[in-house]
């Protein structure tokens, strides 16, 4: 990655999409008629059906039900519900004979068979059809005060270009195509076009290797790959097309390579390269739609590989969109007119669930954010919800975390009056403080309520399904809903035995949570995260809760590590508030009173290795294997770190540790 000083550089040179072929695509749009339904051929169909029903709104009898009354029908009556929402909420070239196939047992899920629907009509073409100068995106570029706004039509005509650019290129129904791009309007694009043919997108986070980009191209046998010359991201040039063309030398399956300009610097062009800008310029802004099944797939998003290979989970069509358009009304109390701002990469499935499909399928206002928390300040967030009107803010946990070292000040010069909800959550939303009922208890940091056709179950450590409340266990989910992955593309038998095989009957979350006098669910941790100290079975997450709790603590990672005698031993890496630097052995004193009184003595870490951040994929996850091998000294292997948001971290914690390791042998020596 290259710096720059982008002060002075960004506006001129770094964003060619807002200022030159981009830009004049979106002109092109405007110069077109404004429904895009009734210009095409074989378009007029999708419509012929009547008017389409009000994104967010049921058009049933289920529109006069309150959130709790909603909730009870969908886990007594879940065809009813979900075959009602479906309805209502989708559009349907041809309806499906049956909502649900499934037995969780076997892993066999499928929502409404039978069914033909588009997801890029539901997203796009019934919204021009009635307010095509609606604002679909809001492009938040790098660099502050340059957002480009891009209406339904405008997608929807960049979406059909991009689309003819595809087929032209032989891509067809069921082929598989990698996204290695930044986030904008033309990866989202991407994803509507490839929804569009029919293909499957498989969207990699750009600023993954060149080594992990060609194992996810090689899994899905890809047979095209769309990127950018640069990325710009922090202030920082991030050159895009050299990893593809790294990545695809071992990629027999990739036909073509679409380039795009994002910065002014060109891109070396070879064999197996397409203009893209250039090319879809010449293309139609019509492209019918191709009407597919229900569980025919949409697309594949694989694991940021923080252990093991990574996966590729599967995620098909209806039942999908339903439940990501259902939840980003109900949770996010979506309504007309809001700016919804999700600050996710789409590279990750909260980016595919709420910055793209939930929201355009809702006729949103959704913000693409391409820069990160911190740039070029930590005031951006709050800058940004001032700027732009943002109604709902939805971030990484990990960024407000980060965001916690810093002053209030930041946050508070900023007006977020505009704000009505903020939330802290991921993927597709399963538990959560909304719906609920006006004047319902809302408890911060809690996910609180399962969401319609949500039914949690907590398991002991004997299989047995623990009742009542006060309880932690495993968290299991005992009956189907719409949105849950249907596989691991090629492998569905390691999907059975990762999700339910452990407890047979149900689906397992991964995570632990405890059940609160009050029947609300608070995530506990992941399962795998367990140590064995003296034969106490520990969760390194409980611990890291009681850290966190103090005051100048933003966030930690434990890990546990072999001991001679007691078996295991917490490992504490610890991040301070930067101004409390000098008071940091008082405060290691206080955590350690901390994990005693709060859990037992048993559990106080037995290292405390104090670092300025921790190794966290672009998606928030900390590499606690990368922590664990260097807390163990075996940082000969520490495999692939270039998914890491920033790679230069591991070097800073080995140092860190190397330090502590003399302090202790030190310290030692004292003693003797």
């Amino acid at each position: 990655m290259q710096r720059t000083n982008m002060a002075a550089h960004c506006r001129n040179t770094t964003f060619s999409w807002g200022t030159g072929l981009f830009r004049s695509l979106l002109i092109r749009c405007k110069s077109r008629r404004p429904t895009q339904a009734r210009t095409g051929p074989g378009q007029h169909r999708w419509l012929s059906s009547g008017s389409p029903p009000q994104p967010g709104t049921w058009s049933s009898e289920l529109a006069r039900l309150a959130p709790r009354d909603l909730y009870r029908l969908s886990v007594t009556d879940p065809d009813q519900f979900w075959g009602s929402a479906a309805v209502d909420r989708l559009h349907w070239v041809k309806p499906f004979h049956r909502v649900r196939d499934c037995e969780l047992g076997s892993g066999r899920i499928s929502w409404f068979p039978g069914g033909k629907l588009n997801v890029s009509v539901n997203c796009l073409d019934v919204h021009v059809e009635k307010y095509p100068d609606r604002v679909a995106l809001i492009w938040e570029r790098d660099e502050p005060g340059t957002e480009l706004k891009v209406t339904y039509r405008e997608l929807l005509e960049m979406t059909c270009r991009l689309a003819n650019t595809l087929k032209s290129h032989g891509i067809q129904k069921g082929d598989r195509v990698a996204i290695y791009m930044p986030v904008s309007p033309l990866a989202v694009a991407a994803m509507l076009a490839c929804a569009r043919i029919g293909a499957v997108h498989t969207v990699v986070f750009a600023g993954f290797s060149s080594e992990a980009l060609a194992g996810r191209i090689q899994d899905a046998q890809c047979k095209a790959v769309l990127t950018c010359n640069q990325g710009v991201r922090g202030g920082r040039l991030i050159d895009l097309k050299s990893t593809v063309d790294d990545a695809v030398k071992s990629c027999p399956t990739v036909q073509h390579v679409f380039v795009s300009q994002r910065t002014e610097k060109p891109a070396v062009m070879g064999q197996l390269d397409v203009p893209l800008e250039e090319v879809m310029s010449s293309q139609s802004s019509v492209c019918p739609p191709e009407p597919l099944d229900s569980e025919d797939l949409l697309f594949l998003l694989y694991t940021s590989g923080s252990t093991g290979k990574p996966k590729g989970i599967v995620h098909t069509q209806a039942g999908y969109l339903l439940y990501t358009s259902l939840t980003h009304q109900y949770v996010f109390d979506h309504r007309d007119g809001d700016v919804f701002g999700c600050v996710a990469d789409v590279g990750w499935i909260t980016g595919h669930s709420y910055v793209v499909y939930g929201p355009l399928c809702n006729g949103a206002t959704t913000v693409l954010f391409e820069s990160t928390p911190v740039y070029p300040n930590p005031g951006r967030y709050w800058e940004m919800v001032q700027r732009l009107g943002i109604t709902q803010f939805y971030g990484a946990p990990t960024a407000l975390r980060l965001l916690l070292k810093y002053e209030e000040s930041w946050v508070k010069k900023y007006d977020r009056s505009s704000l009505r909800t903020l939330g802290s959550e991921t993927g597709g939303i399963c538990i959560a403080p909304h719906p609920a009922e006006k004047g319902d208890q809302i408890l911060p940091a809690m996910a609180m309520r399962p969401f319609f056709g949500i039914q949690p179950v907590l398991v002991g450590e004997k299989g047995e399904v623990l009742c009542g409340n006060s309880v932690s266990g495993a968290l299991c989910i005992s009956q189907p809903w719409p949105g849950m992955a249907r596989s691991i593309y090629g492998d569905h038998q390691r999907f059975i035995e990762a999700y339910f095989k452990p407890y047979p009957g149900y689906y397992f979350t991964g995570d632990g949570a405890f059940r609160s006098e009050e029947g609300y669910y608070q995530i506990t941790g992941r399962m795998d995260d367990v140590i064995n100290v003296s034969g106490h079975r520990l969760g390194t997450a409980e611990i890291e809760d009681a850290l966190d709790e103090h005051p100048a603590v933003p966030e930690t990672a434990v890990v546990g590590i072999p001991h001679d005698i007691k078996g295991e031993v917490p490992f504490a890496f610890v991040v301070l508030k930067w101004e409390l630097d000098d008071d940091c052995q008082a405060i290691l004193q206080q955590l350690r009173g901390l994990v005693a009184t709060k859990i037992a003595k048993y559990a106080v870490p037995e290292h405390f290795l104090v670092v300025k951040r921790l190794p966290k994929t672009r998606s928030g996850k900390i590499m606690r294997r990368i922590l664990r091998k260097i807390a163990m000294e075996t940082t000969a292997d520490l495999g692939d770190v270039s998914t890491l948001d920033d790679p230069s971290v591991v070097m800073e914690i080995i140092e860190a540790h190397k330090q502590y390791r003399m302090q202790r042998k030190q310290e030692e020596k004292k003693k003797k």
